[in-house]
């Protein structure tokens, strides 16, 4: 079966192209602004709806340029090293999950130095509303047939063949794995585990756990980018790239359960 084609531009307002990539973005940023409306709702979790707009502006800027950066300085550094104005040419793609993640925390903790808030708190609340953003970003590799995954037994039903690579082989659709893993299932669980006070820290560490460990089941079914192949172990760049992200959330779960039993198992206020 022939993968869905698509044209990239949803639509054009005279010069000026509008692509389903861009679209997905900011329906990932609608979407957490949606769900985040939600949460302000409880008092517990110590975000207002007027800090939840600023925040989401720090997250649009930290997404955009960590994931620029993620991805010329983890996939292609001696290309851009060498040529340093392409880093502004985002309409040629080139966007990093990584990248964005770090670009998302450094944004967190300029809000929080900024408002004088819980940095643990903060990344509380927005860990549940990230997953929303992954999945329609991958629907958007989909959309733009890239980032198709390695071959597969052409019996797969689902088996996709991508024109785009440049060949006929069936291969795992592993844009829509990725949607599925990284999406819908890890916001599931994020979002019922922070369901009620939980100690401070470790809905953010169970996220960073959650889709480190999503990511590096899922690269498995995605072919490596051409330019780099598979690394020592047989392992993806992806693949390298999501095990600091596993063993930082596993630290940080570590870390702020611990904190919190010296404490005395008291329950504080999010700000706090």
């Amino acid at each position: 079966m022939y993968a869905p084609q698509f044209d990239p531009v949803a639509f054009s307002i005279g010069p000026l192209s509008v692509r389903w990539y861009g679209l997905m973005y900011l329906l990932g940023f609608a979407v957490f602004l949606l769900l985040g409306r939600l949460r302000t709702r409880q008092s517990w979790r110590g975000m207002t709806a007027g800090e939840l707009e600023d925040l989401l502006f720090y997250g649009v800027v930290g997404v955009i340029l960590g994931g620029r950066l993620g991805f010329c300085l983890f996939y292609q550094p001696g290309w851009y090293l060498a040529h340093p104005l392409d880093v502004f040419k985002i309409w040629q793609g080139g966007m990093s999950a990584h990248g964005g993640i770090l670009g998302s925390i450094a944004a967190m903790l300029l809000f929080c130095r900024r408002r004088g808030k819980s940095f643990w708190s903060t990344a509380d609340f927005v860990a549940p509303l990230v997953a929303p953003g992954l999945m329609f970003g991958r629907i958007g590799n989909f959309i733009n047939g890239e980032l198709w995954g390695r071959a597969a037994d052409p019996g797969l039903p689902w088996a996709m063949i991508f024109p785009q690579s440049g060949s006929l082989i069936a291969r795992h659709p592993s844009q829509l794995y990725e949607a599925l893993l990284e999406g819908v299932l890890l916001f599931a669980v994020v979002w019922l585990y922070s369901a009620r006070p939980r100690t401070r820290g470790t809905v953010g560490a169970v996220f960073c756990m959650g889709y480190g460990l999503v990511r590096f089941i899922v690269e498995y079914f995605r072919e490596p980018d051409s330019f780099l192949g598979l690394g020592a172990l047989g392992l993806s760049r992806g693949q390298w790239l999501s095990i600091p992200v596993f063993l930082v959330g596993l630290a940080a779960f570590v870390y702020c359960t611990l904190r919190h039993h010296k404490a005395g198992g008291q329950t504080r206020q999010p700000g706090s």
